[in-house]
């Protein structure tokens, strides 16, 4: 992330006078710079995210090299700034920029305004407006929706069907952030210009040169980003939603591992294949993510949204054996030490109310690539899950909820020791939404390994088969409600058309006390 430049002395008619009388002597010196086309553009959109206690990261993308200019303050009007600051977006990063507000006040509603100016001439282009709502400081009540999923199996930008509907729908429920848990592209699925429905009729997707192929080039990759942005609803929403965002499979391939994912490119020289280096940085480069010190590039974070809230931010893809989940020698791994000794460190550390484990994969539902295996004892991945669990339970950490994607369906799991096969835990919730725009499928296999029960589920059913197309309504995120005053949990299913399916309120336990669950339809 770029170094700031902040001047926290301008007052916004200081800053308007400065901009107008710089734009005056550029245009005496070279007034053909004052056509439209010669300014820097915003190309796509611009994003908030990683909104935590005191800070926030803001992102755009320019059409040319230029120094994307961000000023910010708590009222829409601009009347008073907080500061100014400002960071290059250039050819080596796709001219993406993003840098990271400090020192927000908290619990306030932050406008911020963003532009690019011309490098060499200091020529202004256009102004967009964006919001986020930095985290409470008290017991502020607090809203936030999930999901994952975007432009899979071929299903793009329809806009005669509404283009991508859902993200007007969650924009339309005002959340104070969004946690994208994952396949925010389909790197490894291209888009069509005509895909048939099974109603005999034809969906028709904005196309682009570089989704007409699978990616394996860098440009590929940050085309797959760049296609997202063609999409109205997705440009208001992220203008509005500060977004959480973690990454999946399809980011990189279909059920991609560390070392067993590479094309003919093959590796770098630490054995890192260049097929995912390149979906890595590419990730990097539009997401509005912060990097975490000297380990740039890891995806797996705490983010502290006030004493109600922490979310973990947690990585299944990056440390994972590549064994499919399977072997004699009964090993594997999914965290991978480091990340679960960090997970146990710091929600031991925690002191928030709630913590929410944001996984891009669900626990109990049965995949090779993911941890379940079918009924029985924890073998393999499971082990690590079982030691997760053994330890929060040990070190008497309470509530706990598990918030995933991934599996193109929506359920609601609750784990009971008393219904598995390995039994020193606590009982929790894990909830599953998804696809935000891609093809729907059914439910899939629990296992008992961890004793889930699916308390409520919904996807396509047999007779209208799988890979449904984002227009037959079967699009699905979940909202979390936290009460200010009382401290609960409630947890909403949701689909495109905005109706509440199911939800639950998870009331929170004090210290090594059971939970109280009231459900409700």
């Amino acid at each position: 992330m770029a170094s700031l430049r902040a001047s926290r002395a301008w007052t916004r008619r200081q800053f308007l006078v400065r901009s107008t009388s710089s734009l005056a002597v550029a245009a005496l010196a070279k007034p053909h710079l004052s056509r439209a086309a010669d300014r820097p553009q915003i190309a796509g959109g611009i994003q908030s995210g990683d909104v935590s206690n005191g800070s926030a990261v803001i992102w755009a993308r320019a059409d040319r090299p230029a120094r994307m200019q961000v000023e910010y303050s708590t009222v829409e009007s601009f009347k008073s700034v907080i500061a100014s600051v400002s960071s290059d977006a250039l050819p080596d990063a796709d001219f993406t920029s993003k840098l990271q507000l400090a020192d927000l006040p908290p619990g306030q509603d932050i406008f911020y305004r963003v532009r690019f100016d011309d490098i060499a001439s200091g020529i202004a282009g256009e102004s967009r407006i964006g919001r986020f709502r930095t985290a409470p400081a008290a017991g502020r009540s607090i809203s936030f929706l999930w999901s994952g999923d975007t432009a899979g199996q071929g299903w793009g930008i329809d806009t005669a069907r509404g283009g991508y509907r859902s993200y007007r729908t969650m924009r339309d429920n005002r959340p104070d952030f969004f946690i994208h848990s994952g396949d925010h592209i389909y790197a490894d699925c291209t888009i069509p210009s005509e895909q048939k429905l099974p109603n005999g009729e034809t969906w028709r997707n904005v196309v682009t040169e570089e989704k007409s192929e699978v990616a394996h080039t860098l440009a590929q990759f940050r085309g797959n980003y760049k296609y997202n942005h063609l999409d109205e609803h997705f440009r208001a929403f992220h203008a509005e939603v500060p977004m959480f965002a973690q990454w999946d499979d399809h980011e990189v391939t279909n059920d991609w591992s560390p070392t067993g994912s590479h094309d003919e490119a093959g590796y770098e020289d630490d054995g890192t294949p260049r097929l995912v280096a390149r979906a890595r940085r590419a990730f990097f480069d539009f997401m509005p993510i912060r990097d975490i010190g000297t380990r740039k590039g890891r995806v797996y974070r705490k983010i502290s949204y006030g004493p109600l809230l922490d979310v973990f931010m947690v990585d299944m893809r990056s440390y994972r054996d590549d064994s499919w989940n399977k072997g004699s020698d009964h090993r594997g791994w999914i965290f991978g030490a480091e990340q679960l000794a960090w997970l146990k460190r710091e929600l031991a550390a925690s002191r928030a109310t709630w913590k929410v484990i944001a996984a891009d994969l669900p626990i109990g539902l049965v995949s090779l690539d993911a941890v379940a295996l079918g009924n029985g004892a924890p073998d393999r991945r499971e082990h690590e899950i079982a030691d997760l669990l053994a330890s929060i339970k040990r070190a008497g950490i309470r509530n706990i909820v598990w918030l995933t994607a991934d599996m193109h369906y929506t359920a609601a799991h609750y784990y009971d020791p008393n219904r598995a096969q390995f039994q020193d835990f606590e009982p929790f919730w894990e909830f599953v939404s998804g696809p935000l725009h891609a093809g729907t499928w059914g439910p899939g296999e629990l296992d008992d390994t961890f004793g889930p029960v699916a308390m409520y589920q919904n996807g396509c059913s047999p007779a209208q088969g799988e890979n449904l197309a984002p227009c037959f309504g079967l699009q699905f995120f979940g909202k979390v409600d936290i009460d200010g005053s009382s401290g609960v949990m409630t947890v909403t299913l949701k689909d495109v058309d905005d109706r509440d399916l199911w939800s639950v309120d998870i009331v929170p336990q004090p210290q090594a006390r059971q939970a109280v669950v009231a459900q409700h339809s």
